[in-house]
């Protein structure tokens, strides 16, 4: 292995003068006695998880001679389809220029602070579309999704890197649960290629920027990571090979060791970079001795989504649970927000508050409402809600038990925007600029949140014993639940969050149960030793139950009386595994403690 370099890459053409780029600090090199060199203390320890980049660290990639005139061609059907006519030639010329603008949105993003990702849609609308006519753009971003997903399987060729496989190898029999972080425009299409590779089980987690909508150098793609994974960026490695994207991230997310794993991208730094790596390796194969010659991490002796060794899920959980047998912790605990993290209770004092700041808003706006009208306008948007949630829970007829959820757009303008029909079109307008800001403030005054005796201790359970947690809940505000998570102090304690109205699914849509086991890095076989606790057996149950979460758990004290839940019928679709008093008695059921019959 060798330690940085204390020379500053050279630049990129589209970048600035290497002669502008000012040297790295770089941390000075120790020696043992015999003067070979000796990793730097972070790299001592062996990590909580390793976090490994895609492209230049787990693959490396090449040009596929004639991709672009493959897709080119693929994109003239396309067009065609729709009755529009073009050329390969010419939509090659298109796609060219797309990818070379691209490359300088990249360069550009990656020297913000929290740079967000492009969706799927306005890449091929903006970047590759820009130049067609409105209709060709249009028929472009329809498919945007699966034209990304193409071109990425089109363009280039990717190739495991040397040592990979036998890091991989390592991680797992260390115990050491390893995750992907990677900025990526078709996180679908990385996913393939780890998985045509044969390693994509070997990732308890894949964080990709399109999916989550922030691209490194924000620190949040390594804390993502880092939390589903039951830990945080701090007990970290991460492993990249960009200065700029990799290295930067890594130091913004305070992981505890950054390493540098050389490859094509790695001296094609488009700036000055002012951070360096705790070591730089000409490739992965360096890897594998430094995590063996680690000292172990405290308490690491765990199973968790890396272990090496899983236990079969064919043996029946709720049978041994019924009969008091040991087993291993849980491979996730999922918990719903509200009945179960949180009590809620109405507070009328505050809901009035929320409808004077409506009100004085609206009047600012020009649309004289008073504190009064605001009050009923918003009484009977609730009710219009409560319809609305009923109507499409009902009529969720579809094989895949799809069950949507309300966006704030819909909220406010379809559903409000009726009661303020008297100051005409133009208010809605306003309510449609203005919903997701409102959306907001509505969360956070409906009710007002308790946060349940016995959450903490269940929630710094599973930490201690490395399982994962995912908070999956129908919420007309995410963001309000989050917020709710920081203010308690849980926020760090949860690994992943799936909201509705973010999702666009509402339980008991088995999808919002899904998304959270995937985020987990938990699979099929894995959901069957997962934990789910939820207050509502119509949602709750049966979204567990669809998504094959093998434990379902109801609390007492939620939004089900005792009575409804001592009636419901042994072995009914919406009965659960066990119905408890209290969070922390959710414990020996995640930890793998003795649970009594």
């Amino acid at each position: 292995m060798t330690i940085a370099s204390t020379s500053t890459p050279s630049t990129a053409p589209d970048a600035p003068d290497a002669e502008d780029a000012a040297p790295r600090a770089v941390q000075d090199a120790t020696e043992d006695a015999t003067g070979a060199a000796v990793p730097a203390p972070a790299l001592r320890v062996r990590p909580a998880a390793l976090l490994l980049d895609f492209g230049g660290v787990v693959l490396t990639t090449s040009e596929r001679a004639g991709g672009t005139e493959e897709m080119a061609r693929h994109l003239v059907d396309v067009l065609a389809r729709a009755g529009h006519r073009r050329s390969a030639a010419e939509l090659a010329v298109h796609l060219r220029a797309g990818r070379t603008a691209l490359g300088y949105w990249k360069n550009a993003a990656s020297r913000r602070l929290e740079p967000v990702e492009l969706d799927h849609r306005t890449i091929w609308r903006e970047f590759y579309g820009s130049a067609l006519t409105p209709a060709e753009r249009e028929v472009l971003a329809g498919s945007a999704g699966e034209l990304q997903h193409r071109l990425t399987r089109t363009l280039t060729d990717h190739t495991v890197r040397p040592g990979i496989r036998d890091l991989l190898a390592t991680a797992a029999e260390l115990g050491v649960p390893v995750g992907i972080v990677s900025n990526a425009h078709s996180g679908r299409a990385h996913r393939e290629i780890l998985a045509d590779a044969g390693i994509a089980d070997a990732f308890a987690v894949q964080v990709y920027s399109d999916e989550v909508g922030i691209r490194k150098p924000h620190p949040g793609m390594l804390d993502l990571a880092a939390r589903a994974l039951g830990t945080t960026p701090q007990d970290c490695w991460y492993v990249g090979d960009t200065f700029d994207r990799d290295v930067v991230a890594g130091r913004r997310a305070a992981a505890g060791a950054v390493i540098l794993t050389r490859d094509h991208h790695t001296d094609r730094t488009p700036f000055a970079v002012g951070d360096s790596p705790d070591l730089e390796l000409p490739d992965p194969r360096g890897l594998v001795d430094l995590l063996r010659d680690a000292a172990p991490f405290p308490a690491h002796d765990r199973t968790g989504p890396g272990a090496s060794t899983v236990p079969s899920a064919s043996t029946d959980t709720r049978a041994a649970l019924r009969t008091g047998e040991r087993r291993d912790p849980a491979t996730a605990l999922l918990l719903d927000h509200g009945g179960v993290i949180a009590v809620s209770t109405l507070d009328d004092a505050v809901r009035r508050e929320f409808a004077a700041e409506l009100a004085h808003r609206l009047t600012a706006a020009g649309f004289a409402t008073t504190t009064h009208e605001a009050t009923e306008v918003l009484h009977r948007a609730r009710a219009a809600h409560k319809a609305w949630k009923r109507d499409n829970e009902a009529g969720s007829g579809s094989d895949d038990g799809a069950v949507p959820e309300i966006d704030a757009p819909t909220f406010w303008v379809d559903l409000v925007g009726p009661e303020l029909e008297q100051h005409g079109e133009a208010v809605r307008h306003w309510l449609r600029a203005e919903a997701h800001d409102l959306m907001l403030g509505y969360a956070r005054t409906k009710s007002v949140p308790t946060v349940r005796p016995g959450v903490r201790e269940l929630l710094e359970a599973a930490r201690a014993a490395g399982v994962p947690v995912a908070v999956v809940s129908n919420t007309v505000c995410g963001r309000a639940v989050r917020a709710e998570l920081v203010e308690e102090g849980l926020d760090h304690l949860v690994g992943a969050h799936v909201y509705s109205d973010e999702l666009g699914r509402r339980k008991p849509d088995p999808t919002t149960v899904r998304t959270a086991l995937r985020a987990l890095g938990v699979d099929a076989q894995g959901a069957a030793r997962a934990v789910f606790v939820g207050d509502k057996p119509q949602r709750d149950v049966a979204a567990a139950r669809a998504a094959g979460v093998g434990t379902v758990v109801l609390l007492r004290g939620g939004s089900t009386d005792d009575a409804t839940l001592d009636a419901l019928p042994a072995g009914g679709a919406t009965t659960p595994d066990h119905v408890l008093p209290d969070p922390a008695d959710v414990v020996a059921l995640v930890t793998g403690a003795h649970v009594p019959g």
